[in-house]
């Protein structure tokens, strides 16, 4: 039987976020601060903290969320003396929201500029790490939106060859961004099918990239042939509806697009300039209402 203490540690970061997605800023810090005097300072409890963070920022607490956010940032870095950042289970997420927090307080502060400047270091620092795309989405978040889209890397696809993003200037395009794994993609496959469906002869392209992850079902790992021939399968599995709709197979994509959260969606107008970054679901009316105001200008 696996005593009770080494039950209540292993459960720390679960317990927190299903705390803090019921608002309840005060237990999750609670039974944090209780792991803290058993367990030490852990990169687990670095991890429970910044979800408290994200906590506070839901809840527009944001001196709270930059103390919080201080306090992983802290921990992260005294943690990383000691290893490497992807070989630790929980750094990634710790470090990964503690910049995130820091970035969205100082938005929401009306320090936009300062927060782009802030994000451009932490890129600098990890972006060859597992939260490059999430550091990525976050300066995409504040500074994507009016800019040109930058050029997908399509040496590599599934379904039709897809052209340059240049080549479908004159067009809205929308690019949704998936994942082989991804509930969620497949939820929002039926909307991007709508969307094409309705807008399409209005002139909507549409793009789906995708990534390899190292590994298919079950979280088995494979090589990039054996996964690129599973994302295939899945495509046509549960995509059937965007058989049509080339889907670029590329790390790079999803670097430069931040797209750490799937699905991303990514609406360009005409001139081939962003009008919507939106990581995670969208709405069938959320999307359509973006789609009006690109689709015939």
């Amino acid at each position: 039987m696996i005593p009770a203490a080494l039950l209540f540690l292993a459960s720390l970061v679960n317990d927190v976020r299903s705390l803090i997605a019921r608002h309840d800023l005060a237990t999750a810090d609670r039974i944090t601060r209780a792991y803290q005097s058993q367990a030490g300072n852990t990169s687990e409890l670095a991890a429970a903290i910044s979800w408290i963070a994200r906590g506070a920022v839901e809840a527009r607490q944001y001196d709270q969320a930059e103390n919080y956010a201080a306090e992983a940032r802290k921990l992260s870095d005294e943690l990383l003396r000691t290893r490497r950042l992807d070989t630790d289970p929980w750094l990634p997420t710790a470090l990964g929201a503690s910049i995130e927090v820091h970035s969205e307080v100082l938005n929401a502060r009306g320090e936009r500029a300062e927060a782009i400047v802030f994000l451009r270091k932490q890129l600098a620092l990890y972006g060859s790490t597992s939260i490059g795309e999430r550091i990525r989405k976050d300066l995409n978040l504040l500074n994507m939106v009016g800019k040109p889209a930058p050029p997908l890397d399509e040496r590599e696809w599934l379904g039709p060859k897809p052209v340059p993003l240049s080549a479908l200037m004159g067009h809205p395009v929308l690019m949704f961004f998936w994942a082989h794994w991804c509930g969620d993609c497949k939820a929002e496959a039926g909307i991007i099918a709508s969307m094409m469906e309705q807008y399409g002869p209005k002139g909507l392209k549409v793009v789906a990239p995708t990534r390899l992850y190292g590994y298919i079902a079950g979280g088995m790992e494979a090589p990039p042939e054996v996964e690129k021939q599973y994302i295939d399968h899945v495509r046509r599995q549960f995509y059937p509806m965007l058989n049509s709709v080339p889907s670029p197979v590329s790390t790079e994509n999803f670097l430069v697009y931040g797209a750490s959260s799937t699905p991303t969606l990514v609406l360009l107008d005409a001139t081939g300039a962003v009008r919507f970054y939106h990581p995670g679901a969208a709405t069938e009316g959320e999307l359509a209402a973006q789609l009006r105001r690109v689709v015939g200008k």
